[in-house]
């Protein structure tokens, strides 16, 4: 059970200080070495945040000179709360939170001896006064800097593949609380779903699997003029991996700016199936796309990266 590491991280982050000060020690507690935990604090426009990263290592992972793939974990959101309109955390916080108890989680594993196989890189970032923008049909939470700026601190060129972990609950097209994933997005295709992961999601919810539609829109990055579901897929614009967004999700649509809204045993079972994805890939036993059907799309017809632009004359947007 991952409970314990929701808890412990959801009493750090909430308050004013978002964790910043905080988090290091208590990674650091569970076993990460001090170049395992970075923090790194960045201003834009509208005010600050901190980005946080931490690396487990695996027993033959990249980083120990092992050839094991790397999984990339990113708990994406605009803010942990929206001080001072908002007190409290918001219901946008869950991506950050379910990434980083599993980040917590993963190093208590280490720390009691069992390893993972391949290396586990978690990214998010700590702002607990981020802005409220307008959105259809519910208003989401803002970021205090660039879409290219999250990119750049949290898509790390070192993950091999990539979970996508936000909230998801600002949509009519998605009718269901607890979590679901969504097909798999590599240098501008939208490919099947994983069945891998499917089979995965089945055996931590004891359900049937859900999977969320994706848009070409929604695969492109922010800022061209063009309506997003929300912020879960882009990563996918910044890297060559293949990226599967997981959204936490409701029945019934919730502002990304409402306090009170967690559910932390939907959290729960989301830390627990990317515990048991960061496993299995590493193990070999969880693929994310077909390599040779991608290579034949590619021979078919062509490549679709500039869909990870902006686009042509982007100056009109």
């Amino acid at each position: 059970m991952v409970l314990k590491e929701l808890i412990e991280v959801i009493d750090l982050v909430d308050g004013p200080e978002g964790g910043r000060t905080s988090l290091k020690d208590y990674f650091l507690s569970k076993g990460l070495g001090p170049e395992e935990v970075c923090l790194t604090e960045v201003f834009g426009d509208k005010g600050k945040t901190t980005f946080i990263k931490l690396t487990i290592a695996g027993e033959k992972g990249r980083t120990g000179g092992g050839k094991t793939p790397t999984l990339g974990v990113i708990g994406r959101l605009g803010g942990l709360g929206a001080r001072p309109h908002r007190l409290g955390l918001v219901s946008d916080a869950d991506g950050a939170l379910t990434a980083l108890a599993t980040a917590a989680y993963l190093a208590k594993m280490r720390l009691r001896g069992d390893h993972l196989t391949g290396d586990v890189i978690v990214a998010t970032h700590l702002a607990p006064d981020s802005p409220i923008i307008p959105h259809d049909p519910v208003p989401f939470m803002g970021s205090l800097v660039s879409m290219e700026v999250m990119n750049r601190y949290e898509v790390d060129p070192a993950m091999e593949a990539i979970l996508s972990i936000d909230t998801t609950r600002g949509n009519r097209v998605i009718n269901q609380r607890g979590f679901a994933i969504s097909p798999t997005v590599k240098e501008g295709y939208i490919l099947r779903v994983s069945e891998d992961l499917l089979n995965l999601m089945e055996v931590v919810t004891g359900r049937m699997p859900v999977v969320f539609p994706l848009t070409t829109q929604d695969i492109t990055p922010y800022g061209n003029g063009l309506y997003h579901l929300n912020s879960i897929m882009q990563p996918a614009t910044a890297t060559s991996a293949p990226v599967v967004g997981v959204a936490i999700t409701s029945e019934v649509p919730i502002p990304g700016c409402a306090t009170g809204a967690t559910q932390i045993m939907d959290l729960e079972a989301v830390v627990r199936f990317v515990v048991e994805v960061a496993k299995a890939y590493g193990e070999g036993r969880c693929s994310f796309y077909d390599a040779s059907e991608f290579k034949r799309l590619l021979s078919l017809y062509g490549p679709m990266n500039h869909l990870q632009t902006k686009g042509q004359n982007p100056e009109n947007h």
